[in-house]
């Protein structure tokens, strides 16, 4: 009986103290106000936020400190991975590269949006496709690869090649509208847009926050309610748009996927995780796997190769019969096994296009925290009327970019905001950056700009050390009236300038030494190779971990 009463007391104990959080959880803990009630201004609370879950494909990254650069010998002497302490956030990354058949779903979803039939979107197309010539050699049968390595099913899981920076970076931010679109679809918020035929399927998670009435054509039936608020408008219809329109504070829409940061593409191929002894690091990582040679231990397959790549002069995969990796040329994703953290191929497969510009030095005394070379601050385009411009409306037109290649890319594309550099005033007086363009911030030479030689009195004798081409143009040939790429015929003296990016990891095509996380190479952000894939991250919000800490056990 005593028993029996003590649970009761405990149970009406428990749904007291439950409906009295109930009551205080919509309201301000310092005013009393309430939050998401009309009768007291509607203002926004979100919920209670209880931690991220990995987006589809990705795992997490617990952040922490980690030797960024080679802590093995310097066999090249070039001082390009000097060893330097860095700590990075925490953050989620895809664990595989980015396949043929992931890609091959972005260039359908463009061409079905911007159809190159249309004279405004002709170009738009044409910009996301791979270079499938990339396979092409002057001295080699590889015909074949050009044709079917992109689109035949037989690849369709085998990462994608071809993609240049540039192009790696706009899949991540369709990728961002697209997951946000669906998202907003399976909770409701907006119909199935891909069921009306009528609507173009164009999506922008920032035009939605900031006007979403410039999307799906001006179509604002499409949303069918937004955020619930504790009160409904007496006015408002069975068949109106009920609650209020959903804001970032609400945090139902995904963060921004992007391309990693050197220092995170580095931080996680490492995964110093399985190295870990207390707070101290037990050794060093030659791979992305722990040990110090590139074949498996295991006894059932002793031998094999742990990754794919070159291993010698005519030698990609081994002998027929006792293939040692299993392919020449790229392999499917998740062939091999995974590193500490989850992630397949960060050594071998594909090398891959991390967002970092190129430097040959990392300054962590400039910056030890998050590093990373590269910002371009930007803002909101405003028009006279104090609205945000939209790429492609009645105010902006669709801006297109020739590359050095001669390629054709849009700025930005239709439908989504216009962003503009931020200018000296917006930078007055602040202490933590103070211009938009923070490529060669801190290079500390003459030499980083391109415009070194300008003053030919002072510096005739001395050429520019990061000399870029000027940028092509299109002009008119008077004689045959066809349009030509016109471009200057400058000598160059190196390939690096504030437009070469870092790529990470060897490749299928690439001998043993590269397969250290620790080595970088660069290529400029326009061009595109066999050997160079790409995947993405996207940040953690809250604290680097929600996992417990366990105590620690005393020693005796």
């Amino acid at each position: 009986m005593k028993n029996i009463l003590k649970i009761t007391l405990i149970a009406l104990t428990t749904i007291l103290l439950a409906n009295c959080n109930r009551s205080n959880a919509g309201k301000s803990r310092l005013t009393g106000l309430s939050f998401n009630d009309p009768k007291n201004g509607n203002y926004i609370r979100s919920n209670s936020f209880e931690g991220q879950k990995p987006p589809l494909g990705m795992v997490e990254i617990e952040g922490g400190s980690f030797t960024m650069g080679q802590v093995q010998d310097d066999v090249m002497f070039d001082w390009n991975t000097t060893p330097k302490k860095m700590h990075v956030r925490s953050f989620f990354m895809d664990e595989a590269e980015v396949t043929n058949s992931e890609y091959f779903l972005y260039v359908q979803y463009i061409k079905d949006v911007f159809p190159p039939s249309e004279e405004k979107y002709k170009h738009i197309y044409n910009s996301v496709l791979p270079d499938t010539l990339v396979w092409r050699k002057s001295l080699g049968n590889t015909d074949i690869l050009a044709e079917n390595y992109f689109r035949h099913p037989a690849y369709a899981d085998y990462p994608v090649v071809g993609v240049s920076w540039l192009q790696a970076n706009e899949f991540c931010k369709w990728r961002t509208n697209a997951v946000n679109l669906k998202t907003l679809i399976e909770k409701g918020h907006i119909e199935n847009i891909f069921e009306r035929d009528s609507v173009r399927n164009f999506f922008d998670t920032d035009v939605f926050l900031a006007d979403d009435s410039q999307l799906f054509e001006g179509d604002t039936t499409i949303y069918k309610r937004g955020v619930r608020t504790r009160g409904r408008s007496s006015n408002a219809g069975p068949n109106s748009f009920q609650g209020r329109k959903i804001t970032k504070a609400d945090g139902i829409l995904q963060q921004k996927f992007r391309l990693p940061t050197e220092a995170e593409w580095e931080f996680a191929a490492k995964a110093n995780i399985e190295n870990r002894e207390y707070n101290n690091i037990r050794g060093r990582k030659k791979y992305a796997w722990d040990g110090k040679y590139t074949r498996e231990k295991e006894k059932r397959s002793r031998g094999d190769q742990l990754a794919n790549f070159k291993q010698g002069r005519g030698n990609y995969s081994g002998l027929p019969g006792w293939s040692s990796d299993g392919s020449d040329i790229p392999i499917r994703i998740k062939s091999y096994p995974p590193n500490a953290f989850g992630l397949y191929d960060m050594s071998g497969n594909v090398a891959e296009w991390v967002a970092d510009v190129y430097r040959p030095i990392i300054d962590n005394e400039a910056n030890d925290f998050n590093y990373f070379r590269g910002n371009l601050f930007t803002k909101k385009m405003i028009n006279q009327d104090g609205q945000v411009v939209i790429v492609g409306g009645e105010t902006a037109q669709v801006e297109y970019d020739t590359l050095p290649n001669g390629r054709i890319i849009p700025k930005q594309l239709p439908g989504s905001i216009k962003y503009i550099p931020i200018t000296k005033d917006d930078a007055t007086f602040r202490t933590n950056f103070s211009k938009a363009e923070n490529a060669n911030i801190g290079d500390g030479d003459l030499n980083s700009t391109r415009y070194y030689e300008d003053d030919e009195e002072r510096f005739a004798s001395r050429p520019s050390m990061y000399n870029s081409p000027k940028k092509p143009m299109r002009v008119r040939d008077s004689i045959t009236g066809r349009d030509v790429i016109a471009t200057d015929s400058k000598s160059r003296t190196t390939l690096i300038s504030d437009k070469t990016r870092v790529y990470k990891g060897g490749s299928w095509s690439d001998r043993e030494y590269w397969l250290d996380p620790a080595q970088r190479r660069y290529l400029p952000e326009y061009m595109a190779t066999n050997y160079i894939g790409f995947r993405c991250v996207t940040d953690k919000l809250g604290p680097m971990t929600y996992k417990k800490r366990k105590k620690r056990t005393p020693t005796r």
